[in-house]
């Protein structure tokens, strides 16, 4: 499971079986979580909220999504490497 940021205390991954998906992250508090929040990265550097399983404030959510919109192309650089893909599938 590669963790890419803590922020907060919020910890942004996603988990290692994952790469038949479209590209996404889990945020939770703590530690990894199988209900954490998921957000789809898209193919313009943005995010859109799946799910908010964690029941992240939406002041701290709203924040989140901004970093992670700012780091999509790192977000997907790992997605990458760690799943060995030439190209991503993205949400929308």
């Amino acid at each position: 499971m590669p963790s890419l940021f803590n922020i907060g205390g919020y910890k942004i991954y996603f988990w290692s079986n994952e790469n038949n998906e479209s590209i996404h992250v889990h945020i939770n508090k703590g530690k990894p979580s199988p209900g954490a929040t998921k957000v789809w990265l898209t193919i313009k550097g943005g995010c859109i909220v799946a799910n908010n399983s964690s029941k992240i404030p939406a002041s701290d959510l709203h924040e989140l999504l901004e970093i992670i919109a700012a780091q999509s192309t790192t977000i997907c650089a790992a997605w990458k490497q760690h799943f060995i893909l030439d190209e991503i599938k993205f949400y929308c």
